[in-house]
């Protein structure tokens, strides 16, 4: 159960590093570069333990899927980005991978 911690923690890192990126203005506004720099070091960290348990393709595909989706939710929230119909559907199917890959893959056993 650990290493599913760990792999949420590095989606964490990885979404706020992402996230905070735009504001980071290239790095040339301090805080939001440090932000930067501490998320995806912290999401490399974490994801480097989550890889001890869980399989490198699953890990990063359930890594990569859920941070598009919550990147792009927060794009939408704080940036204000709108988001059209193919966008939501598109994010409709990696959470749907996610979760097909999750429940029904024998590849990573639970």
């Amino acid at each position: 159960m650990k290493h599913w911690i760990f792999l949420a923690m590095a989606i964490f890192g990885e979404v706020v590093a992402t996230s905070v990126l735009k504001a980071s203005d290239g790095f040339s506004k301090l805080v939001p570069s440090l932000v930067v720099i501490a998320g995806y070091v912290t999401a490399f960290y974490f994801l480097s333990l989550a890889l001890r348990s869980i399989p490198v393709g699953i890990a990063y595909a359930i890594w990569a899927g859920l941070g598009v989706v919550l990147v792009t939710a927060f794009s939408w929230i704080y940036y204000g980005q709108k988001l059209d119909l193919g966008a939501g559907a598109g994010m409709a199917l990696i959470v749907a991978g996610v979760v097909v890959m999750n429940l029904f893959s024998k590849t990573m056993s639970h």
